[in-house]
């Protein structure tokens, strides 16, 4: 085995065939990291020229003039397998101190434990505490409030017909799309021009529900690099409202990559949610779109922690569930210090 630089080409079509594929890990997130000052690289493990694993890895400097790594989503590897995880952070972490790096950042998108519905352990489900463990045998500290989700809610789709996706779902979650079918709601792609539109209600509802919300200049962004390759979508539900006409109620963006549909960021005007549902008619929508469109995997994207009813956000997940679906565990996100200064900084700090 090997470990080198590869092109942004090979990387695009090692991780397309993967099943650790993210678009995080992708040529368009390092152009878009690059805007902020990150500087992108592509490294790989390789034998008999076919590569093995892989990264997007982007740094900047942050501390001391050091540099911080990161691969976000990343890196695309089977952590379980022992000797190709050593070898490939082994000279991961040379790399890293030979360019002058204090410290590596990974998320990979790697399930950790099956889980059902409700979050629970699936009996005789999968289980993979070997790639955890391969990891803290490296050295890696799992991080807290990192900025990826570490729990996900995903629908299965693959070889479903509208009906039996529509039976899966939970009895008010049916309504509700009905009611706003019947209301006149309707569901459309927004063009580049028209990112505003879905920038106003994000932002309405940010403050709202008092999240960050992203700028206007982002989701731009997200067009000009993944709209052109059929992989992200900006989405808007709209009705004739009495004395205001055609309105838009509710805005929301999904990424149209790999074998899913995830559904990363949206909004709703308050004032019309009870009324029109048009956030659930949204979700139907980009549902059909993604199982007739041949995706394996409706992608819900975060939820916070494990569903508990006493959290505050334990409506965000029962929405989520009303589609069906599961609970998924990601391994999580982790640190791996490679200066010994980084860590009396970071004790001070504390």
């Amino acid at each position: 085995m090997k470990f080198e630089e590869i092109t942004a080409e090979e990387f695009r079509d090692f991780v397309a065939k993967s099943p650790y594929k993210s678009f995080m890990q992708t040529p368009e997130i390092a152009s878009l990291r690059e805007k902020s000052g990150w500087k992108p690289n592509y490294l790989a493990v390789k034998k008999d020229d076919e590569i093995l694993a892989a990264t997007l890895i982007v740094s900047k400097p942050t501390f001391l003039k050091k540099l911080y790594f990161y691969a976000p989503g990343g890196p695309v590897i089977d952590l379980e397998d022992t000797k190709l995880t050593n070898f490939f952070f082994n000279h991961l972490k040379e790399y890293i101190k030979k360019y002058n790096g204090y410290i590596l950042h990974i998320d990979p998108y790697y399930e950790l434990i099956e889980r059902d519905r409700d979050g629970l352990v699936v009996e005789g489900g999968f289980n993979h505490q070997k790639a955890l463990k391969n990891l803290e045998n490296l050295g890696f500290k799992e991080m807290k409030n990192a900025s990826q989700p570490k729990y996900l809610f995903v629908t299965p789709i693959e070889n479903r017909t509208e009906t039996e996706l529509m039976e899966s779902f939970k009895r008010n979650t049916r309504n509700h799309i009905r009611k706003a079918e019947k209301m006149g709601v309707t569901v459309r792609e927004l063009k580049r021009e028209e990112l505003k539109e879905l920038k106003k209600i994000t932002e309405s509802t940010s403050k709202r529900r008092d999240f960050t919300d992203k700028p206007l200049s982002y989701y731009e962004n997200m067009y000009d690099l993944f709209h052109g390759r059929g992989e992200v979508k900006f989405m808007v539900a709209e009705a004739d409202v009495p004395e205001q006409g055609k309105t838009v109620l509710s805005a929301a963006m999904f990424m149209t990559y790999g074998d899913e549909v995830v559904y990363l960021f949206s909004g709703s005007d308050e004032k019309y949610m009870r009324d029109y549902n048009a956030q659930y008619l949204i979700q139907w929508h980009m549902i059909n779109y993604a199982a007739k469109n041949n995706f394996k995997i409706y992608n819900f994207y975060g939820i916070n922690g494990l569903p508990d009813p006493n959290s505050k956000d334990y409506g965000i997940y029962d929405f989520k569930k009303g589609f069906g679906g599961h609970v998924v565990e990601l391994i999580g996100s982790y640190e791996l210090i490679l200066s010994p200064l980084y860590s009396v900084y970071k004790k001070l700090r504390h």
